[in-house]
């Protein structure tokens, strides 16, 4: 007989999405003995649609597809932010999305996200919205400042849809590079680290938070994450704190990943949210009971929230198309992941590599 915990009948998930995210989620979904469908433009050649039990390859205003994908599922996901509301919106009124789609519209709108984040309590980067050019020196006038990052309001990842304006800026032309009229000014925040926490939340509300990671990037994309964070114990539960209040606050059911900015003086400030998997996450596969993914899988299913716990502390190092031969590394302690793309490309995530060392204390 099956734990009273798991459903009679396991659920098949829809997967929005078809990148690595989607790939990691299926594979953990596979060892709970749940199917997952995968949905998205390049299904069939893609990392998800490699280890998914059906692809549907089209686009996401796609209904008639659409509706044949939701008829074969019983829940639906993703696996990145950039999901059409509305196609959510259209797929919530026949299954359940999780998260939910209020989640995705402040998510993938870094206006939307300031708010929620600052109506909820937290500190953020002072921030305002921007349409022009003029814009920008308004606000910088009335900061007083010379010096902001100019960022569209949806879409940009990993560094892309951002400038940084500094005093000898062209600040016509570096607007005019955005080619949008729909941006967000940032303060520019003297941040001592970056770190991260991977926040599950399940239907039952129960919460809980991995270690929070310490993130090194280069060229704007994550190179390494250490986790546990090196950092000290009053940081370190500020930063779940926080990650708690903004799943609670947000109704989260999934898996969110909560940037966060640590000062000299160690006021930690928000950044930027991602309601899914996250790459400073993947430590998670190897050094936890249960991964980020295997969380994602559990909440979206109905199924309560695994162990956060670690066993081992970790360092995950990204490969990209530039350091592939990187994912040849292998050791008594270490585990590479490869993510079964067909090109690879400068700057392009192909993989990661995680690391485990001793627990401290054990």
């Amino acid at each position: 007989m099956a734990p009273s915990s798991y459903p009679e009948k396991r659920p098949v998930i829809g997967m929005l999405g078809t990148g690595q995210l989607g790939r990691m989620a299926a594979m953990a979904a596979a060892k709970l003995g749940i199917e997952v469908v995968v949905y998205g433009p390049d299904a069939e050649t893609s990392p998800a649609g490699q280890v998914c039990k059906k692809t549907y390859t089209a686009d996401y205003d796609d209904l008639d597809m659409l509706q044949a994908f939701v008829a074969d599922v019983d829940v639906v996901t993703y696996e990145f932010e950039n999901i059409p509301v509305h196609t959510l919106r259209i797929i919530d009124q026949a299954k359940p999305v999780f998260p939910s789609p209020g989640v995705i519209e402040i998510a993938q709108n870094r206006i939307n996200e300031k708010s929620f984040l600052n109506k909820a309590g937290i500190r953020t980067a002072e921030w305002a919205p921007c349409a022009s050019a003029d814009d920008i020196r308004q606000t910088l006038d009335a900061w007083n400042t010379d010096t902001c990052i100019v960022k569209t309001n949806r879409f940009g990842y990993d560094g892309k849809g951002q400038v940084k304006i500094t005093a000898g800026s062209d600040i016509d032309a570096d607007f005019a590079a955005l080619k949008t009229d729909s941006a967000i000014i940032e303060s520019i925040v003297p941040f001592e680290h970056e770190i991260s926490v991977i926040v599950c939340r399940d239907q039952s509300k129960t919460v809980d938070c991995y270690a929070p990671g310490l993130n090194v990037h280069r060229n704007h994309i994550l190179h390494t994450t250490t986790a546990p964070a090196p950092l000290s114990k009053d940081i370190l539960d500020k930063a779940v704190d926080i990650a708690k209040t903004i799943a609670q606050e947000i109704d989260l059911v999934g898996v969110l990943g909560v940037e966060l900015f640590v000062t000299a003086e160690g006021e930690i400030l928000a950044n930027e949210l991602a309601p899914r998997p996250h790459n400073s996450g993947h430590w998670t596969m190897d050094a936890c009971v249960c991964s980020q993914f295997e969380q994602q899988i559990r909440a979206v299913a109905g199924i309560p929230l695994g162990s956060c716990d670690h066993h081992h502390e970790a360092v995950m190092l990204n490969i990209l198309g530039d350091n592939l031969d990187d994912l040849e590394i292998t050791t008594s302690n270490t585990s590479p992941h490869y993510y079964g793309k067909a090109e690879a490309r400068h700057g392009r995530k192909m993989g990661h590599v995680t690391t485990l060392k001793t627990k401290s204390g054990s």
